[in-house]
């Protein structure tokens, strides 16, 4: 979520001490969405959400790494929430405001992150508002089809193009797209660390430093965005919230995964 270094950096191996620290962590973002699944009911703004987020981190002494995230352009604005709250075609980045109001058969995705003692859980999920179309159920299923997939590569040894080929094969079969502009990333202590986890491959990507082998240790945010329609994006007004512009129906799920000797290692687990 949000943008991706240009220069890429050494992918870290974290630390027995920095695993505990992520995995507290993750257990914030947890519950957060936890939280919130239960408060995501029509006639609720989606201000009223991100403060209940907000309190929720504040209880455990962590802080929102989305709040004041710089901008991509250079003199845009700073990200005025704790939480992203994204509306039906808005896919990413969506702000959280008074005036937005949850409706019968909205499609909300809710982005989460938690920085406790220098270390962070990210974490996305999609919620039905109500009573939802079948298009809506079925994007859904197909995206969060597609973060269980991609999970299941996170093996120790297995090269990032064999989890993002997963990713998009897994998405592609059911007629629906991935979105090509925004992507996951390795996460730590920043929120954007090695590699870049695009959910797409191009012609290049074999080719790039990037594709590496996962290694014990490796902590990485994986977080496909589907559509219904085409995968072109573009920025509303606003300067943040990211929708796709046939107005499609989106939806994003997203985990924080340790590589581990014997597999992923889900570090922001709620359900």
């Amino acid at each position: 979520m949000f943008k991706k270094e240009e220069q890429p950096r050494p992918v870290e191996i974290k630390s027995k001490k920095e695993l505990e620290l992520m995995r507290a962590a993750g257990k914030i973002v947890a519950e957060i969405l936890n939280d919130l699944q239960e408060r995501a009911v029509p006639g609720v703004t989606t201000k009223e959400l991100d403060e209940r987020a907000q309190q929720i981190l504040e209880k455990y002494g962590a802080t929102s790494p989305f709040l004041g995230y710089p901008n991509s352009k250079p003199k845009g604005p700073k990200f005025p929430a704790s939480i992203c709250t994204s509306v039906n075609e808005e896919i990413v980045h969506g702000i959280p405001r008074k005036k937005r109001i949850l409706q019968e058969g909205d499609l909300l995705k809710i982005d989460v992150g938690a920085d406790y003692a220098g270390y962070i859980g990210d974490s996305a999920w999609t919620f039905a508002i109500g009573k939802v179309s079948a298009r809506a159920l079925e994007l859904m299923r197909v995206t969060e089809e597609s973060l269980n997939v991609g999970i299941h590569q996170v093996q120790s040894g297995t090269r990032l193009w064999e989890l993002i080929s997963a990713v998009q094969k897994s998405v592609e079969r059911s007629g629906m797209n991935v979105i090509r502009e925004y992507q996951g990333h390795g996460v730590g202590r920043d929120m954007h660390e090695e590699p870049s986890i695009p959910n797409f491959l191009d012609e290049e990507f074999e080719k790039r430093p990037a594709n590496i082998q996962f290694k014990p240790g490796m902590t990485l945010a994986i977080e496909p965005m589907v559509v219904t329609g085409h995968w072109d994006t573009k920025v509303l007004g606003d300067q943040w919230t990211v929708i796709a512009q046939d107005h499609g129906l989106a939806a994003h799920f997203e985990h924080t995964v340790l590589v581990t000797p014997n597999g992923p290692e889900i570090l922001t687990a709620w359900k």
